[in-house]
């Protein structure tokens, strides 16, 4: 009975390949165990077929089988252990760690909370949790993993349960904040919002999922681009590679064609100075005779040497006067090959000419396309936030004039008389909307065809309503503008001047508070015009518009709350 309990130790069941627990363990004909997969692959990666630990060679590789004896001990050996381990997990009771969440109830040696009740408001060890699993009252509360500051779950004003979430102001409300604060707004139960967020969570995901996808999809259309261009650009260097060896070969021949001309010349001249010694020797010669006879007394010898000398009629010479060497003609070969490398230089002219502007018309039409196919993606993403945006008459300064229902502004010649209001703006044209914003995100579109001036945006509570607005994200207001037609700018910190393809005729406001972005949209042609991002909100946002001064009429035309139309 006692050897039936005994159970091997784990370095018996170890593979000496991989230093672990045997997987579909195998023999040897040598009588070593080891994984089959662990053997199969040192076979496959050795020059030899031999054992790992004897080192005997096989001829031909052996056919392996499991070994099931051993393959059924490695499984018991893994069950008790298993059960070794939940049985000393399960009698150490785990004591509250630094990091952890203590429980509540224990009062000498604190233990580890394994829940936490959010209807007690305290956190429970396995032993004080107890209850709740057992008792009827309390298997209605909502247990959830162990939190810390569970205060934090209690409204600082009433001193109850968060438990209900107010749709109005977007924020988590006890049951006596629905008849004092929140009287008359949309509340509903915590786990309905916490359901319809989790849904939208798992939307976003898919949405994230799926940019991140497209955005991998474009990488690979861009290095395929890329790939495609280096081809091109391989191609077109060939091409240049072609006309500098034809640049390069026209001046070797206009070189070796002056040079061959400069030798035929020198061997010219070599030959006319050779004729020259020669009749220069012969003179020497005759001269030498002259002076002999010249000095002689000897009247018949003087007289007989005359008569052979000849000095009436001398041995006949070359007329050297009119003999020269002229200088090689290199008129039509310069010409020649000047033409040549004209023609050479033109070609080639034409040839980068004709490569620069394809290679620039072709990146500007990739990236206006891929810009494209980015954007409008996330356009349609933002479009699905648009709320409902009206216009304010409290805050609108006096010379606007609101129409439409509140949806459009323009700015009129007369300054309406009317009362003191602390919200309105008494120095700067412009209005707020009338919805609030303190988290979440929104969208509203803007029609500003005609106007020559606009500011859109948006603007914190606090803003300045009595004096001169300095517009910038330090004093709490994130706008883009147009200024004289074609000037566009985003008044961050410091100002960007923005360049735009085209002029926008309708501009998409975004806003994301959680993330600190604002972005404006070209909405007709779907491109992005500028984003604020890490921006950091503190108060309540409000739409911002403003139509700027008419300049006689030509900026006269209202801006117009646009309807959202998904593209």
């Amino acid at each position: 009975m006692a050897a039936a309990s005994y159970l091997p130790s784990e370095d018996q069941f170890l593979c000496s390949i991989c230093l672990d627990l045997f997987t579909d363990p195998v023999s040897t004909s040598c009588g070593h165990n080891f994984c089959k997969d662990c053997i199969t692959e040192h076979w496959d990666t050795s020059d030899r077929c031999q054992c790992p630990m004897c080192k005997k060679e096989f001829n031909t590789r052996p056919e392996l089988h499991v070994n099931t004896f051993i393959s059924e001990m490695v499984a018991q050996f893994r069950q008790s252990a298993q059960q070794k381990a939940r049985s000393s997990s399960s009698s150490e009771q785990q004591v509250f760690k630094a990091g952890e969440v203590p429980c509540d109830v224990c009062t000498e040696t604190k233990l580890k909370a394994l829940k936490s009740c959010l209807v007690c408001l305290t956190s429970y060890c396995e032993t004080h949790l107890e209850p709740h699993l057992t008792k009827s009252v309390l298997k209605r509360h909502q247990l959830i993993d162990p939190v810390e500051n569970l205060e934090d779950r209690m409204c600082p004003k009433h001193d109850k349960p968060l438990e209900l979430f107010c749709k109005t102001d977007q924020t988590c409300v006890c049951m006596l904040c629905t008849v004092s604060d929140h009287k008359m707004h949309d509340v509903v139960p915590l786990k309905e919002e916490y359901e319809d967020k989790k849904a939208e969570l798992g939307k976003t995901e898919a949405k994230i999922q799926q940019m991140i996808q497209r955005r991998r999809l474009k990488i690979q259309e861009i290095k395929h681009s890329v790939d495609l261009t280096e081809k091109d650009a391989d191609r077109e260097v060939a091409e240049l590679f072609q006309v500098f060896t034809a640049l390069k070969e026209s001046v070797e021949r206009l070189i070796n064609t002056i040079k061959e001309k400069q030798k035929e010349t020198e061997k010219k001249a070599e030959t006319l100075i050779k004729e020259l010694d020669l009749e220069i020797s012969q003179l020497k010669k005759r001269s030498a005779k002259v002076e002999h006879l010249s000095r002689s007394e000897d009247h018949l010898h003087v007289l007989q040497g005359v008569k052979t000398l000849n000095i009436q009629h001398p041995s006949p010479t070359k007329d050297w006067t009119k003999v020269s060497i002229p200088p090689p003609s290199y008129e039509g070969t310069v010409e020649n090959a000047v033409a040549q490398l004209e023609q050479t230089l033109t070609e080639l002219r034409k040839l980068l000419e004709g490569t620069v502007v394809r290679a620039v018309v072709q990146l500007e039409e990739t990236f206006s396309q891929e810009m494209k196919e980015l954007i409008e993606p996330e356009l349609k993403d933002v479009q699905k936030y648009a709320v409902n945006v009206t216009l304010d008459p409290d805050t609108a300064h006096p010379n606007l004039i609101l129409s439409g229902g509140g949806k459009r502004v323009s700015l009129g010649d007369v300054t309406t008389n009317l009362a003191y209001n602390p919200k309105r703006f008494h120095y700067s044209v412009c209005v707020l909307g009338k919805q609030s914003f303190s988290s979440g995100t929104f969208y509203y579109e803007v029609q500003v065809k005609g106007k020559t001036d606009w500011e859109l945006g948006v603007a914190r509570e606090s803003i300045n309503r009595m004096g001169k607005i300095r517009l910038s994200p330090q004093r709490g207001i994130w706008i883009a503008w147009l200024r004289n037609g074609n000037e566009y700018k985003a008044l961050d910190d410091p100002p960007v001047l923005l360049s735009l393809k085209s002029q926008p005729q309708k501009v998409g406001v975004f806003v994301d508070y959680e993330e600190g972005l604002v972005s404006f949209y070209d909405v007709d042609v779907a491109a992005l015009i500028y984003s604020f991002t890490g921006c950091s909100f503190t108060e309540k946002l409000f739409p911002y518009f403003s139509p700027c001064v008419n300049d006689g009429t030509q900026n006269s035309a209202p801006l117009i709350i646009s309807p959202v139309r998904v593209n």
